[in-house]
C-alpha cells in the first residue's frame, strides 16, 4: 500500500533530505537542506511523500521511517511572452523527484507527478515545468510519453559542476518540461486516449549503453559525444520552432525524441 500524501513536520522534511542524498550521491555543496524544503511548502510550492504503509512498524498515515519516495516543487510567475496570454500567471518548477531504489518501474515517479498536478489544478494552477538530462531515457519516457510534457528549451550546463553519480561528470545539459495540466494534450494522454498526430520533421536519439558509458572513465568520451552531438541538433531544432511532442523506445532500447511544429 503507498500512500501519497503532503509531508509535514520536520522529520518528514529531513527525510526528503536524506533521499536526495541518497538517490544523487550529493555531496555538501549540492544538498537542499530541510530549511529550504520548509520555505518552498510554506511560499506555495509542494513537498509531496510517498509512504509504503505495509512495511514493519509504518503508521496508517505513514511515518518519516516509510518514506520511498517525494517530490518537490517551487513556486513561480511566468511574464510577458513565457505567459500564454501576455499576463503574469503562476506556475510550478517542480526541482526534485527521488524513489527509493527498490521501489522504481512501478509507476511511483507518475504517482508522485500526479499527485503535484492533481493539487496544483486545486489551486488554479494550470502549468508546471521542470528539467531533466536528455541522456536519461527512462526520465525522458515518462516526463513526453506518459505525462504529456513537451520541451521547446535546452540549457547548457545549467547547474555546472555536480557531484550526483547519476551526472558521470558530464556537463549538467538539461531540457525543459512543459506541462499544461488541463490542455486536451495532458487530459488525453492521462485518459489513454492517442495523441494527437504531429508530422515528424526531427528524431533525436539516446543510445541505451549511454548508462554504462557514463558510469565508466572508458566510456565517458562516448557519453560526452552524444551529448555534444544531441545538444547541437537540440539546439537547432528549437530555434527553427520545433519542440519535442512525443518520445518512443525501440526494439533495442535506445530512446527516441521526435520534434515537430508546436502551436
Amino acid at each position: 500500500m503507498i500512500l501519497i500524501r503532503a509531508c509535514s513536520g520536520h522529520d518528514e522534511l529531513e527525510a526528503c533530505v536524506q533521499m536526495q542524498i541518497e538517490t544523487w550521491g550529493y555531496d555538501d555543496s549540492d544538498i537542499i537542506p530541510r530549511k529550504a524544503f520548509l520555505v518552498g511548502q510554506k511560499i506555495g510550492g509542494q513537498v509531496i511523500g510517498a509512504f509504503d504503509t505495509d512495511l514493519p512498524g509504518a503508521a496508517p498515515n505513514g511515518t518519516p521511517e516509510s518514506m520511498v519516495g517525494f517530490a518537490m516543487s517551487l513556486p513561480g510567475v511566468k511574464t510577458g511572452k513565457n505567459s500564454t496570454d501576455g499576463n503574469p500567471q503562476p506556475y510550478l518548477h517542480s526541482h526534485m523527484l527521488a524513489v527509493r531504489d527498490h521501489y522504481r518501474d512501478r509507476g511511483l515517479g507518475a504517482q508522485l507527478k500526479l499527485e503535484q498536478r492533481r493539487e496544483a489544478l486545486s489551486r488554479g494552477i494550470r502549468r508546471m515545468e521542470w528539467t531533466f538530462d536528455p541522456l536519461e531515457i527512462k526520465n525522458a519516457h515518462l516526463n513526453i510519453h506518459k505525462l504529456g510534457a513537451i520541451v521547446r528549451s535546452y540549457y547548457v550546463n545549467f547547474y555546472g559542476v555536480s557531484s550526483s553519480r547519476l551526472q558521470g561528470g558530464l556537463p549538467t545539459d538539461r531540457l525543459v518540461a512543459e506541462w499544461y495540466l488541463d490542455s486536451d494534450r495532458v487530459k488525453g494522454i492521462l485518459e489513454g486516449s492517442q495523441a494527437a498526430a504531429y508530422e515528424i520533421e526531427e528524431r533525436i536519439l539516446v543510445p541505451a549503453a549511454i548508462y554504462e558509458w557514463k558510469a565508466s572513465s572508458a566510456g565517458r568520451e562516448r557519453a560526452l559525444a552524444v551529448q555534444d552531438e544531441n545538444r547541437r541538433r537540440f539546439q537547432e531544432a528549437f530555434s527553427k520552432g520545433l519542440a519535442v511532442v512525443s518520445f518512443t523506445r525501440d526494439a533495442e532500447g535506445n530512446g527516441v525524441f521526435e520534434l515537430a511544429r508546436w502551436a
